[in-house]
């Protein structure tokens, strides 16, 4: 009989656990994808850009043998799997709220046909890295010494020999049109790709991450956001290659495991993919009505007149990317200068990010606004202009994103006269700061 492997969140076939088991489990494996309607919907358009470059080179390196289609996984995988009669519907473990209500939908549906859950996109599973209690971890610290002493095993060892693939053209089912929006993107989807990426940073780059990881006017990070995302890549791979005797590689495996850690608060909680994990500040003051549609909107658009927020925001809308360090700069700029729902700004960084991840995205704006775990102290307020001088102290960064400041000796605009054609300040940040302080006082600071 032969076992069903739907592919989500792994679109490769170096180590992947699920095709160890699918591949041991029938004697040939149909390979397949959903295109989730309810997915499609909520996704930004590059981000299904890549999606569709990394089904197609999956596909290529199957020969073809890749079945895509449309519609309800818990609708379109049992009759998959009744039509062929499968013994198994094999998985990597899907941990995030959506994804979880799903897969019990699909289980229920499959009758008694098993889902085999194997292996996960992370290092360590949400889960696993609790107390001596049992009781999750809020604060990173304590969890990343106790992720480290979990561990994790070492990349399976899979391809695309593997498995004898059952060809999908005989499938009844409709074959659906891999996505292919037109979405221009500055990394390239897929596996071959990703490995590509990696390589290429580990030979030239991976030193140097813990002094230039927070450089934006400088080439100083992976850029493998989008690809451990779409799991075109393991961060086991990745890890196998790092030498932690080194500083450089030791800062990079502490940022995989903020990736495990925010993975695991949403599994803890998973209230917090949209609501405060800090439900003190449900009663903070936030700002609404057209006045702060207008700010918003600056924002977007990186029309604010603080030069190191607009670069950041004009090189996310055009490009899908955005610094790390930038994004903080940014998102502490919307929730404690603007005084705006720190959702309002996570929904526009999924709309635009290739890398959008519901975990590290939403968890990222809470640090910002103070109502998440590890939070930024809420007296934190980072002032724009002297995070543009740290971090970009050239000002590199800023003249690459804002021509209007390409020829300014001053780019972080402390003093003389503004250029013409760069919008005046939104906000006195000064002002903005006192009022961000007194609202947050009034809940006490929680």
């Amino acid at each position: 009989m032969p076992s069903l492997l739907w592919f989500r969140r792994d679109l490769r076939l170096n180590d992947l656990p699920s095709l160890a088991a699918a591949a041991s489990d029938g004697d040939e494996v149909l390979a397949c994808f959903v295109l989730d309607p309810r997915l499609e919907s909520s996704s930004g358009q590059r981000r299904l850009q890549f999606l569709g470059d990394s089904l197609r080179q999956l596909r290529d390196d199957l020969d073809g043998r890749l079945l895509v289609i449309r519609g309800l996984p818990e609708e379109r995988i049992p009759l998959i799997a009744k039509e062929v009669d499968a013994s198994a519907v094999h998985v990597s473990e899907d941990f995030a709220p959506y994804g979880r209500r799903r897969d019990e939908r699909v289980r229920s549906a499959l009758g008694e046909v098993p889902l085999v859950t194997t292996g996960s996109p992370y290092l360590v599973s949400p889960g696993r890295v609790v107390k001596d209690d049992g009781a999750p971890y809020k604060v990173f610290t304590p969890f990343f010494r106790q992720w480290h002493d979990v561990g994790w095993r070492a990349p399976a060892r899979t391809g695309r020999g593997s498995a004898r693939w059952l060809d999908p053209a005989g499938i009844s089912k409709k074959h659906a049109a891999i996505p292919d929006p037109g979405a221009a993107l500055d990394v390239s989807g897929g596996e071959a790709a990703a490995l590509q990426q990696w390589h290429g940073f580990v030979e030239d780059g991976l030193d140097r991450y813990a002094e230039d990881r927070n450089r934006p006017d400088r080439d100083g990070t992976s850029r493998m956001s989008a690809h451990l995302k779409f799991g075109t890549i393991h961060p086991r791979t990745m890890v196998a290659d790092l030498d932690l005797r080194r500083g450089g590689p030791r800062a990079y495996l502490r940022e995989l495991a903020f990736r495990d850690f925010y993975a695991a608060v949403l599994h803890h909680w998973p209230h917090s993919a949209w609501w405060n994990w800090n439900r003190d500040f449900d009663a903070i003051e936030t700002d609404s009505g057209q006045d702060a549609e207008r700010l918003f909107e600056a924002w977007k658009a990186g029309e604010t007149g603080f030069p190191i927020v607009d670069a950041g925001m004009r090189q996310l809308r055009r490009t899908g990317y955005l610094h790390n360090r930038v994004r903080m700069i940014v998102a502490s700029f919307l929730v404690k200068d603007l005084h705006l729902p720190w959702q309002w700004g996570a929904r526009w960084f999924l709309d635009q990010l290739v890398d959008g991840d519901m975990a590290n995205n939403q968890h990222g704006w809470q640090w910002s606004a103070g109502c998440g775990t590890d939070a930024a102290p809420y007296f934190r307020v980072f002032n724009p202009t002297t995070q543009g001088q740290k971090f970009d102290p050239a000002g590199d960064y800023i003249r690459r994103w804002i021509p209007e400041l390409a020829d300014v000796d001053d780019v972080h605009l402390k003093s003389g006269p503004r250029p013409s054609g760069y919008p005046a300040p939104i906000v006195d940040h000064a002002a903005e700061r006192v009022e961000a302080l007194r609202r947050y006082q009034r809940i006490g600071g929680k």
